[in-house]
């Protein structure tokens, strides 16, 4: 099933425009954190993923100096490699 979500106003970012999105969430066991950028469209996002999992709070993170990175919520969730 496709779910479709609002976009965002643009961020601007250092080097121009930056990648903002609410898709880049993280589902936890009981949460699911959701990026928000301080844009209307971030309260219609909410509900629109936080109805997807309603068994988990839906919790917006605020992500303008995240996505300054070229990612958001999940991106820095991901795996570091171990130094050898």
């Amino acid at each position: 099933e496709i779910v479709k979500l609002p976009m965002p106003g643009p961020v601007p970012g250092p080097e121009g425009r930056a990648p903002a999105s609410y898709t880049n969430f993280y589902i936890g066991n009981e949460v699911v954190l959701i990026p928000i950028f301080g844009h209307p469209n971030d309260e219609v996002a909410l509900k629109i993923v936080g109805g997807q999992f309603p068994n988990r709070r839906a919790v917006g993170v605020q992500c303008e100096a995240l996505v300054y990175g070229m990612g958001a919520i999940h991106c820095v969730t991901q795996q570091e490699p171990a130094v050898t």
